[in-house]
């Protein structure tokens, strides 16, 4: 953990932060046992450490704001609403790098996941909203204070229109998210 006690503004030692939680807990797929770990891990840092990983968690937010993954969202959760869609993005910080990376880059290379096959069986969602306030919890962990209110910016990019449509339209989503949809019988 010795890594972790610079200054944590980079998105390689906040994931790194997550490696840690995830190693912590007795089933990693168990996002409130990441978020949990992270934030005890996260409030052994100095402050301005936490109050660096709160920027670190909006801008991964905001890369992962993306239509392509909404839709997989829609098609995992049974339908995904604005908060519904953060809070998913928030259960796909918890998984880690690897697996961010990949559904941001191909939001269908998620049905690949153990656990993802298992949900579609069993019709478990996809969400952690305590996700997004791991570095606000920490904080005030730490110091007893809440995050200052500069702590972060939010920078939400425009979503692609080439993928908007009603994402009830299970053709549409079959094409594009042929994997997920195929899993999920979309």
């Amino acid at each position: 953990m010795s890594d972790l006690s610079v200054k944590l503004a980079d998105v390689d030692t906040f994931w790194t932060l997550i490696a840690d939680a995830r190693a912590g807990v007795p089933d990693p797929t168990d996002c409130c046992a990441v978020v949990e770990r992270a934030t005890s891990l996260l409030a052994a840092l100095p402050p301005a450490s936490i109050v660096a990983a709160q920027q670190v968690v909006w801008d991964l937010l905001a890369d992962s704001y993306r239509n392509p993954l909404w839709a997989a969202a829609y098609v995992m959760n049974g339908g995904c609403s604005d908060d519904g869609f953060d809070y998913f993005r928030g259960w796909l910080l918890t998984q880690g790098a690897e697996v961010y990376r990949a559904a941001v880059a191909d939001p269908d290379s998620l049905a690949s996941l153990e656990v993802v096959q298992d949900a579609a069986r069993s019709g478990a969602e996809f969400w952690c909203e305590a996700a997004l306030s791991v570095a606000w919890d920490a904080h005030l962990l730490a110091t007893g204070m809440k995050l200052p209110e500069d702590a972060f910016t939010i920078r939400y990019p425009e979503l692609d229109p080439d993928w908007d449509f009603d994402f009830d339209d299970g053709e549409e989503l079959a094409a594009r998210l042929p994997r997920l949809a195929a899993l999920y019988e979309v």
